[in-house]
Parts: structure tokens; sequence; C-alpha cells
């Protein structure tokens, strides 16, 4: 109801909230590493900072929630307010990884996957570490090419 306070969030919850954010980083970065990337659905030019993590498959699946085949980078107009743009997203994730994995992931949707607590701080280590490889390479090619 309004003016209520919100349920304050499970351990889980808030783990699966840090992991969607730090892999929303690895993702934007991995899809705009030359300083630029385009929107898996429209072909829009984007940023870093001007993109969202799209998914192929929704969220709610967790089984696909966190695969990097299900997540690109979109422009928020297609990710926000375009329902995710999805017959743009599937012809650019069918041209970026072909219609065998596509329809992979939309057979991996139906998979239950419950993710323990072990498991989710483990997923927050890696993709930090992954996120951290990404701007380290960033950071070393614009230093060269100032040399």
């Amino acid at each position: 109801m309004w003016g209520q306070a919100q349920k304050p969030k499970s351990d889980k919850g808030k783990k699966v909230a840090r992991l969607d954010e730090i892999f929303s980083k690895f993702i934007r970065k991995r899809d705009t590493m030359a300083g630029y990337g385009r929107c898996i659905s429209c072909d829009a030019i984007l940023t870093f900072d001007s993109c969202d993590c799209g998914h192929y498959v929704n969220r709610k699946h967790m089984s696909t929630r966190f695969d990097e085949f299900n997540c690109n980078a979109q422009c928020r107009s297609c990710n926000r307010f375009d329902e995710g743009n999805i017959q743009g997203y599937r012809r650019g994730l069918i041209k970026k990884i072909g219609l065998k994995s596509t329809d992979m992931l939309e057979i991996k949707k139906h998979n239950l996957c419950q993710l323990s607590l072990v498991e989710l701080d483990l997923l927050i280590a890696h993709y930090k570490k992954k996120y951290k490889e990404l701007m380290d390479m960033d950071k070393a090619k614009k230093l060269s090419s100032k040399a």
C-alpha cells in the first residue's frame, strides 16, 4: 500500500541484486569495448553509459538470467519502452550467435534453477574479475593509443 515501508530484501535477494549490478556492467562493457557498441535489437549506436543490459529471455527465468548469450547491450528505448523489441532482439541474436544457440536459450528458460548463496557469491566474484579484466584491457588500449 501507499506509504508502507517495503519489506527488506533477504540475503539471497541482496546477492541477486548485487550480481545483477556487476553482471550488467560486465555485459555493457563487453559490448562497448570499442568505445561504442550497437543495440542488439535496433542497431543504434551505444556507449557504456547510454545502454542497458537487455535480456532475450526475461529475467524472471533464473536459468538464463546470467547467461552471457542471453544478455546483450541494448538501447534504453528498446529495453525499457519497447518491451525489449523482442523481434529485433531475436534477429540480432541469430546474427550474433546463430539460430541453434538462440533456440537453445528458448529451451533453457524452462530449466529449473535455484542458485544457492555460495553459488551467488562465486558468480559475483567471477563477474567482478571479468569486468576488471575488461576495464584493464580498455585502460591499456587507451594508454597505448596515446603513445
